[in-house]
C-alpha cells in the first residue's frame, strides 16, 4: 500500500496544472464578458447620460474656484 502513494504524486501535479489552466481560462472569459458589458453600457442611453453627467461635473468643478477664496466674509 505504501508504494502506491508515490504514484499519486504525478496525478496531483497534473491536476494542479489542469486547475491552473482552467482558472486562467475562466479569468480570461470573465474579463471578456466584463469588457463586453462595459461596451454595451457605454453605447446604451444610460451610459451616454452617465458620460454627459461626468463631463458636466468636470466642467463645473473646473469653473467653481478661479483663485478666489472659498469663504467670503462680508462685514456690515
Amino acid at each position: 500500500m505504501g508504494c502506491f502513494a508515490c504514484f499519486d504524486g504525478g496525478n496531483k501535479q497534473q491536476r494542479k496544472e489542469q486547475e491552473k489552466l482552467a482558472s486562467a481560462e475562466a479569468r480570461a472569459r470573465a474579463a471578456e464578458a466584463a469588457q463586453k458589458r462595459q461596451e454595451q453600457f457605454e453605447n446604451s442611453a444610460a451610459g451616454r447620460a452617465a458620460r454627459a453627467q461626468m463631463q458636466g461635473m468636470a466642467k463645473q468643478s473646473a469653473n467653481t474656484n478661479k483663485g478666489e477664496a472659498v469663504l467670503k466674509w462680508q462685514m456690515t
